[in-house]
């Protein structure tokens, strides 16, 4: 495991079903960082790709083409069934249980947007991205200095934001379903925003 149980500590504990239990229909992220991430999904993604946005919302910042099916995931049913890009939907609480209701190799693309902080077993969690990802798969994870604090794990809320990049790296790392991941993109300075890229095995 990357994390050990002090790394998993947040300071807000309680059910993570409750806290998301009302809809936030607001983009968490500024436009510079908005148009860095759909600007890296334009270079990964094809058209016409079978792409999974992990821990989604009401928006997925996808470019503007067309995708066999964008199947989203998150933890409020009406945040995703705002989301006029997702194709299927389903809720599901990744602290809880891992294990994703999909086929392996089902997806050309896996993106998780400005989630992976919440994360108490990314190491299992990404050991199901790689095991629904295609062979030679992209698997993308993006994030910025921004989160709820309260329910980010202190191995993140502790880290920089170069030290962010190298913790997704780990948990890509451990699975070993993946190619050695590569930083796209960090700018940690203005608009702050990293990318993470790994293909599938």
């Amino acid at each position: 495991m990357v994390l050990d149980d002090r790394e998993r500590e947040k300071l807000d504990d309680r059910d993570d079903a409750a806290f998301y239990a009302e809809p936030r229909l607001v983009t968490h992220v500024d436009d510079g960082f908005r148009d860095q991430l759909t600007a890296v999904y334009d270079e990964h993604l094809s058209a016409g790709a079978r792409v999974f946005d992990a821990m989604s919302s009401h928006v997925s910042h996808l470019p503007d083409r067309s995708f066999e099916r964008v199947v989203g995931h998150g933890m409020n049913e009406r945040e995703l069934a705002a989301n006029d890009r997702l194709t299927d939907r389903f809720v599901q609480n990744f602290n809880e249980t891992q294990r994703l209701p999909l086929a392996d190799d089902a997806f050309d693309a896996v993106l998780c947007a400005v989630s992976v902080q919440y994360l108490e077993y990314p190491e299992r969690t990404f050991d199901e991205f790689g095991r629904v990802l295609a062979p030679d798969g992209t698997l993308v994870v993006s994030f910025s200095n921004r989160m709820f604090p309260t329910k980010a794990v202190r191995a993140w809320r502790s880290a920089s934001m170069d030290g962010r990049a190298a913790l997704v790296g780990e948990y890509i790392d451990a699975t070993d379903r993946f190619t050695d991941p590569q930083v796209s993109r960090c700018r940690p300075e203005r608009d702050p925003f990293c990318a993470v890229i790994a293909r599938g095995r």
